[in-house]
């Protein structure tokens, strides 16, 4: 924190001013708390995604196209309901919504799956083809949009789904902030980093993860069927970097935007390394990025010589820092 400040200083900005909008702007209200807690939800599915690849020895850079997929999917699906078979009550209403984020779900696993089957069974790298299949994904996208394209709107959006699928008019979370679009998406992203902690480190399953991850070879020497594991993992990663959709679609906006998306795939990346991979600890650690993400967009309009983009680079230091610290801890061994 105090190498960003510096950082401030020197481009003629008072440090501590800036310290005052990042807080002022992710904390100065409950709205703004929301926001954040918006921003942290999403974060953590995607932190999740990173971090459970990560424990199976694998570089799951493709959260944001597993994202992508899912979000379409999602809204694919709860645009045919509402088109072809129009709810005409609640209740058949939230059956469609929760069809759509399930297709939605799988979609992602499905995208996670392809490359975790062609490293095992062609090793191709993970890196590469999560990578092409992120384009691959955003064209498809931009194909869903045009295809699906709102009229009642200029911007690149899909029409909405049908507003009886809505969850908010239910949701407890979205009623103590009505003007946001914080959802209940955050509790299912919570519990979901609680019980994966718990499946990793204190089940049969989340030992075969690990010592994956750890060395294959001895995993398969101990009758782990490490590709089997590794397959598995990253069609884990795709499901929960599907999560995103859940938030996005039935918890806020009801339909796709493109370039909705604040490359949460990528940070994802960060939040998952600075909690060291720990399902637990990316709860704290996605907060803290949603944080940096909510505040920097105060940064434009509050600082001359700052911008939002400041955030990113607090991101990449922190994660050097405990990059850093790891290397000479490990040295100090």
């Amino acid at each position: 924190m105090t190498v960003c400040l510096s950082l401030t200083w020197f481009a003629g900005e008072n440090p501590f001013h800036v310290l005052s909008v990042l807080f002022k702007s992710a904390f100065g209200s409950w709205d703004d708390l929301a926001l954040t807690l918006f921003y942290t939800t999403s974060l953590i599915f995607t932190g999740l995604s990173v971090s459970i690849a990560f424990h199976a020895g694998l570089f799951n850079i493709g959260a944001e196209g597993q994202l992508n997929i899912a979000t379409v999917v999602t809204t694919g699906v709860g645009l045919f309901f509402t088109f072809w078979f129009p709810p005409t009550h609640v209740a058949v209403a939230l059956i469609y919504s929760v069809a759509s984020v399930l297709a939605g779900l799988l979609a992602g696993g499905f995208w996670g799956f392809l490359p975790g089957y062609f490293k095992v069974k062609r090793d191709a790298h993970e890196v590469i083809l999560t990578m092409m299949l992120n384009f691959v994904a955003a064209g498809l996208a931009a194909s869903f949009v045009t295809n699906n394209q709102n009229p009642n709107s200029q911007n690149p959006e899909s029409s909405p789904v049908s507003p009886l699928m809505s969850w908010q008019p239910w949701d407890p979370l979205h009623k103590l902030a009505p003007d946001t679009p914080f959802n209940i998406s955050f509790l299912f992203a919570v519990a979901a980093a609680l019980i994966l902690g718990v499946l990793l480190y204190k089940s049969r399953w989340g030992f075969e993860i690990r010592s994956t991850g750890l060395n294959e070879e001895a995993a398969q020497m101990n009758s782990i069927p490490a590709p089997k594991v590794k397959i598995l993992a990253m069609c884990l990663a795709g499901l929960f970097a599907g999560g995103v959709a859940l938030n996005e679609i039935f918890g806020a906006h009801m339909k796709y935007r493109l370039g909705f998306s604040p490359e949460y795939g990528f940070i994802g990346i960060a939040v998952a390394l600075l909690a060291r991979n720990h399902p637990w600890a990316i709860l704290l650690s996605a907060f803290l990025f949603g944080a940096l993400q909510k505040g920097a967009g105060d940064l434009d309009l509050e600082t001359n010589a700052i911008t939002r983009d400041f955030a990113k680079v607090m991101q990449a230091i922190l994660i050097l820092s405990v990059s850093s610290f790891s290397l000479w801890k490990g040295k100090k061994k």
